[in-house]
């Protein structure tokens, strides 16, 4: 099968690992060598209740028998993705309440700045140095590194860009700003945390100048920082809130999330102000709502913080510099992006796969399923330093 991975799958770098995979289950990816591999990456933050669980599998069943796509989207009234709605807007702090189900993070990405356009009525959009909020045009446009951006140019016009953790910066979000959008904790650049009480400077600054705040929590939402969204550490409510990977414990879904006031501008002057054939498909909506249930209801999110410890302590080595992130999302700087992808290959080759981070190689990515034990926790550290050890 790897030969024909090559010669007929669209490749994204000419570099991929190509590994065959037999099936997936809990911590664990079982490859067609007869080799199981514990798995610290989750499909980059996606499985938040590892792999193939029984009540995500068993959703996709039994919405399966019943029926797939019957109309694009918001047309029909459909059991599951209502119930996703209405939980998310019960789970979830005043004045979110409304929700927009789409195919992807990078989908929501691209409704969240048209939302904030449409609402505003203003053009100019800030971001942030370093940031990643995804590839299609518009989640491209607003993130942060020009070596990924530059041979797509030219991309959307008025974006600017400021230094996260930089209160100095803020000043910068004026009349003229339509919306601020940041990553609540920034992935691509090494999970780098908000610092001291910036995001509520923000937040407040926003207030004062009639801009919006877009989060992305695509990444860091669904249970994965030990609270269900981590803009919840902070002391703020977004604006406008996005999700995406985990929410769907494994399938393609994304969502924009606001008020209903907000929220309701997209569907007039225009109409169809944003329009998605395949958002909120019963299929993703039941599996996203099981997803959503177990993390509510499991307990699983009281686990995150002693998991963390547990990485923390079990993860020092002389080769390892620092351990940015928080919660189950953690990036372990091993110095340089040739020693650290060479440690990943290792550990891979001792059945433990481990990723880098996309704009800074030399972090090591660790940000497994929820539902990871300590005895697992264990084993991968274990292997980690054993090939740090060794190399």
């Amino acid at each position: 099968m790897k030969k024909e991975f090559f010669q007929y799958q669209a490749q994204t770098t000419p570099f991929a690992a190509g590994f065959e995979v037999e099936k997936a289950e809990g911590s664990y990816i079982y490859g067609t060598d007869g080799r199981k591999y514990l798995d610290f990456v989750a499909g980059v933050s996606v499985n938040t209740l590892g792999h193939s669980h029984p009540k995500v599998i068993n959703a996709i069943k039994n919405q399966a028998e019943k029926y797939l796509h019957v109309m694009v989207y918001g047309e029909y009234a459909q059991e599951m993705p209502v119930k996703l709605c209405e939980l998310l807007a019960k789970a979830t702090p005043d004045p979110l309440e409304m929700t927009y189900l789409v195919n992807s993070g990078a989908e929501a990405i691209d409704g969240a700045l048209k939302l904030a356009k449409r609402y505003t009525g203003r053009e100019e959009i800030i971001s942030f140095k370093n940031s990643y909020h995804g590839n299609t045009h518009g989640a491209l446009s607003v993130s942060g590194n020009e070596y990924h951006k530059r041979e797509f140019r030219p991309l959307l016009p008025l974006v600017n860009f400021i230094e996260f953790n930089n209160t100095n910066d803020v000043v910068k979000i004026t009349e003229k700003t339509a919306c601020v959008i940041l990553e609540t904790i920034q992935g691509a650049a090494g999970f780098l945390v908000p610092q001291d009480d910036f995001i509520l400077q923000l937040k407040n600054r926003c207030e004062a100048v009639g801009a919006l705040l877009i989060l992305d929590e695509i990444q860091p939402g669904f249970g994965r920082t030990g609270k269900l969204f981590a803009f919840e550490h902070y002391g703020i409510v977004p604006d406008i809130l996005v999700m995406g990977k985990g929410m769907g414990g494994g399938v393609p879904v994304g969502a924009f999330m606001s008020s209903r006031e907000i929220m309701q501008s997209l569907s007039q002057s225009p109409k169809l102000g944003h329009i998605t054939t395949f958002g909120g498909n019963p299929l993703i909506a039941a599996a996203s709502y099981a997803t959503l249930s177990e993390v509510l209801e499991s307990g699983l999110m009281n686990e995150v913080d002693a998991k963390e410890k547990l990485f923390r302590d079990l993860l020092i080595h002389p080769k390892i510099q620092t351990v940015n992130g928080r919660g189950l999302m953690l990036a372990v700087n091993l110095g340089s992006p040739e020693y650290t992808q060479h440690i990943a290959k290792r550990c891979m080759e001792r059945g433990l796969i481990v990723f880098w981070q996309l704009y800074r190689n030399e972090f090591l990515r660790i940000s497994p399923p929820l539902t990871i034990t300590n005895n697992e926790i264990r084993e991968g550290c274990e292997i980690i330093l054993g090939v740090l050890n060794e190399d």
